[in-house]
């Protein structure tokens, strides 16, 4: 079982510029010996017979190749905007510009 002291918690908050009250080091002390139990606990499993893992489910690739495919008519496209300005989308200014 992994302890880490209050002092050391409040050091810790001290170096990040944390201000916390004793409740809340009271708290993250107990949420840090939670932490460091379940990294003592992974230490334990992770022996020199267990291959190193960047991710638990194998991935692989999912992207196509790319192909040349008709293309949408841009009158149709346009037609079902609200707007529409010279071959292009017309929205509503957003900036503060005249």
């Amino acid at each position: 079982m992994h302890t880490i002291p209050k002092e050391e918690v409040a050091r810790i908050a001290g170096l990040a510029r944390l201000a916390l009250t004793d409740e809340e080091i009271e708290r993250m002390t107990g949420e840090f010996d939670v932490i460091a139990n379940a990294i003592d606990r992974v230490s334990e499993i992770a022996t020199s017979d267990v291959p190193a893992t960047s991710h638990p489910i194998p991935l692989t690739n999912v992207m196509r190749e790319d192909e040349v495919k008709e293309c949408i008519d841009r009158e149709s496209v346009l037609a079902c905007a609200p707007e529409s300005e010279n071959g292009r989308f017309l929205v509503p200014q957003i900036l503060g510009e005249e």
